[in-house]
């Protein structure tokens, strides 16, 4: 059974879980790693994908998406404390997501060290980052032989990137797209990895969105208290301070009150986002176009720098603070929400999408207490809110997107098990229903998705046999040279050229000691073969040519030595070739052979082509013979001279036919054109199929040969032997090969062309 190519597909993290996005494709040797994300739920070794699961020094390339840490806090633990160096891999994303991906490890370690579970050291970040390869989005890129990936906007974050992945001509699309459209690639892929974070559920739209959002931030600072927006540093806080921004402007009773921004880490990327303002929105660019910086904010401030502000902005005055981490696990908006909670005036709103396990998705139920960081429990009375403006997409915005990609088959990730679940069977059975047959998988963490295509294999064709325009149905030779599961199909005098390779003829001998005589093996050999050229080589030995290929040379008395180029049909004919000797003095047709006195020298075999050379009708008597023991009797016509004058001018058939009736049908056979015209289309075909049966049976293997094989490629004809028999001494009967290939060519031409000529004589005399 021929190798079925199969792409295996791995989750080490995100299978029916959100966080630690980590997938591992593995198809005809070569792996790709998708994402190396943490568990914002977790800390230490338990937040890592499970990384145990794979050798590390066999990856080809990691790939990252986007800067967030979900997607890739963990590449520098896999970087520098596994054996991923100790192979060839590389790590690539575009050149905002590393600007931005410094930084927010760079706060990353900085929390990290703070507790006893440190995963990497400053050092390790510093090792990794020089490592990591900057791209540009629909860049073309080929990490290793037989792959290429091609980077498309994904919206979500500055940065953020989506890969249309060519492994040996499986295209595989991993999509982490988000709310800023998206680009639609202009290849359809045959795998679809897409994120499932919302599931089924559709969120509200834009504008209600941000009028609802400023009506409660408004709603808390009249009632006197503090609002807290815990946001993640980058991405979703800087589109929240555009909107409060901007609302501040239009409400001047507003003016007096602040809006802090707590992330030194915001401050430090803000350049970043200035550099990179030609990948975000036109309103965005429009702003920054007409001098309007958009990320200089007039009702924006820093936090005090002073010790312990927290607590004296708690003690102030109506205020409103967004602060990371965006989940509450701790840093600021924890030590923020520990204080505001037992004032039922102060209020928390949630912005984005919380993972379980979190604090964030814990305090969205609302409980009456809440456990702070040093274990104590603290009432909470401030009010909690959910508006989303999580950057990941519902479940309309996926389906659609879904849809305009058409993959055959979509697997499932980022997602919780229920919210995965739900899309699942949401899109089973809309495909049902449209009576399409997409596939859709959602695998859990370690479990492998294999899954089995046949890909297209596409030639390029180059060189001088891409000078020529080319027909429907035309056929096309040429060598094929495959590297790194890519094909070219070129002439090959264009090896040298464009494939940096040049070709060889090797040449094989072999001698073989006998007991018989030259002429018993040359009548052998026309028993197999049919047609035997003879003669002598350039040094005068006596030499028989098989089948164009082989040559058989009596190199002394009782020795034989068989010469031919190496190739796949050079090679059988001279292993049947030398099968057929090998047999010779074993066989009883040679004891009668020798046995008789008065045998002629030259005596042929009775199925060489000899017999056909001089009787061409004997050709027609055994296809006869072959017709009629299939269908009866076979009549023979030949056109009447006085018929073929009836009218001036007119072109007559003037060819000879065989007849053969069924019934009501018949069908006409034309023994020169071997075509079949009949009345009945049923027959047509039963003949055609009889008549290819008997040209094959009459016909030796030496004419099957020529008129079926093709011509050997490597050289663009039939090889030039380096014992060409000499023309200017012939023995018997035998045809002779000219000094050249060309002229040996010739000589069979004209031959065959005198066949034909007393072919029809012969007809036309009987």
């Amino acid at each position: 059974m021929a190798d079925v190519p199969t792409l295996s597909i791995t989750l080490l993290g995100a299978g029916q879980e959100v966080g630690r996005s980590c997938c591992v494709l593995q198809y005809r040797n070569i792996t790709l790693v998708l994402d190396a994300g943490v568990h914002p739920a977790h800390t230490g070794m338990a937040s890592l994908p499970f990384i145990d699961e794979l050798d590390w020094s066999t990856v080809d390339a990691i790939l990252i998406t986007h800067f967030h840490l979900d997607h890739a806090a963990a590449l520098t633990y896999i970087t520098e404390k596994t054996n991923f160096k100790e192979g060839k891999g590389k790590v690539y994303m575009t050149h905002p997501t590393k600007a931005l991906h410094k930084f927010m490890m760079q706060d990353f370690v900085r929390m990290s060290n703070s507790s006893t579970d440190a995963l990497i050291s400053p050092l390790d970040l510093s090792m990794s980052i020089s490592s990591i390869i900057p791209v540009s989005v629909h860049q073309l890129i080929m990490p290793c032989p037989g792959v290429t990936f091609t980077p498309y906007h994904a919206g979500h974050v500055l940065g953020a990137c989506m890969y249309l992945i060519d492994i040996a001509g499986l295209k595989i699309l991993t999509q982490d797209r988000h709310l800023v459209k998206a680009e639609i690639p202009p290849v359809r892929p045959d795998v679809l990895i897409v994120e499932s974070t919302y599931g089924v559920q559709s969120l509200e739209g834009r504008e209600e969105k941000e009028l609802r959002f400023t009506n409660l931030v408004h709603s808390i600072i009249r009632r006197g208290g503090h609002v807290l927006l815990p946001t993640f540093a980058l991405g979703r806080a800087q589109e929240l301070l555009l909107i409060l921004d901007e609302y501040w402007k239009k409400h001047p009773d507003l003016h007096n009150v602040p809006i802090y921004y707590a992330s030194s880490l915001a401050r430090k990327c803000m350049a970043v986002y200035q550099t990179y303002i030609h990948t975000m929105n036109s309103n965005i660019r429009s702003r920054f176009a007409r001098r309007d910086n958009p990320f200089v904010f007039k009702h924006i401030s820093n936090v005090p720098q002073a010790r312990g502000w927290e607590r004296k902005i708690a003690e102030g005055p109506p205020c409103v603070v967004l602060a990371s981490p965006g989940m509450l696990q701790s840093g600021t908006s924890r030590e923020l929400l520990e204080l505001w909670a037992p004032d039922s005036r102060n209020g928390l709103v949630v912005t984005g999408y919380s993972v379980e396990g979190t604090p964030a998705r814990e305090i969205m139920n609302e409980p009456e207490e809440i456990i702070g960081m040093k274990g104590n429990p603290i009432p909470r009375k401030l009010s909690v809110d959910y508006i989303s403006f999580s950057a990941h997409v519902d479940y309309s915005q996926n389906s659609e997107f879904i849809d305009l990609i058409k993959a055959p088959h979509i697997v499932l990730v980022h997602g919780e098990q229920t919210a995965m679940g739900r899309l699942r069977a949401a899109l089973q059975s809309k495909y049902k229903n449209r009576d399409e047959d997409i596939k859709i998988y959602s695998p859990r963490n370690l479990e492998t998705l294999d899954l089995t295509f046949r890909p297209e294999r596409v030639a390029k064709v180059i060189g001088d046999l891409a000078a020529k325009p080319l027909k429907t149905n035309d056929v096309l030779s040429g060598l094929l040279v495959s590297k790194d599961y890519s094909y070219t199909l070129l002439d090959p005098r264009d090896l040298r050229d464009f494939a940096g390779l040049s070709t060889c003829v090797v040449t094989q001998r072999q001698k073989i000691a006998l007991g018989v005589g030259w002429e018993l093996v040359r009548w052998h050999l026309e028993g197999m073969y049919g047609r035997i050229e003879e003669g002598l080589d350039k040094d005068g030995i006596p030499t028989m040519r098989v089948m164009g290929a082989v040559d058989i040379k009596q190199t002394s008395e009782h020795e034989l030595t068989l010469e031919w180029d190496s190739s796949a049909a050079n090679d059988m004919i001279a292993d049947s070739t030398l099968a057929v000797i090998t047999e010779i003095d074993k066989s009883p047709a040679s004891v009668k052979m020798t046995s008789g006195t008065q045998r002629h020298q030259h005596e042929h075999h009775p199925h060489s082509d000899h017999d056909y050379k001089h009787n061409p009708m004997l050709r027609i008597q055994r296809l006869g013979m072959f017709l009629e023991a299939h269908f009866g009797e076979v009549e023979y016509h030949m056109p009447d001279e006085e018929m073929e004058t009836d009218q001036e001018g007119a072109t007559p058939d003037g060819e000879p036919s065989f007849l053969i009736q069924l019934d009501d049908a018949e069908a006409r056979i034309k023994l020169l054109s071997m075509t079949v015209d009949s009345n009945s289309e049923l027959l047509r075909r039963r003949v055609e199929a009889v008549l290819d049966m008997a040209v094959t049976t009459v016909s030796s293997l030496s004419e099957s040969f020529a008129s079926g094989a093709p011509e050997d490629i490597t050289n663009g004809h039939t090889h030039k032997k380096k014992g060409d028999i000499s023309p200017s001494e012939v023995q018997g009967e035998s045809d002779v090969i000219g000094p050249d290939d060309d002229a040996g060519r010739k000589a069979v031409a004209d031959d065959d062309h005198d066949d034909d000529q007393t072919l029809r004589r012969e007809l036309e005399t009987q």
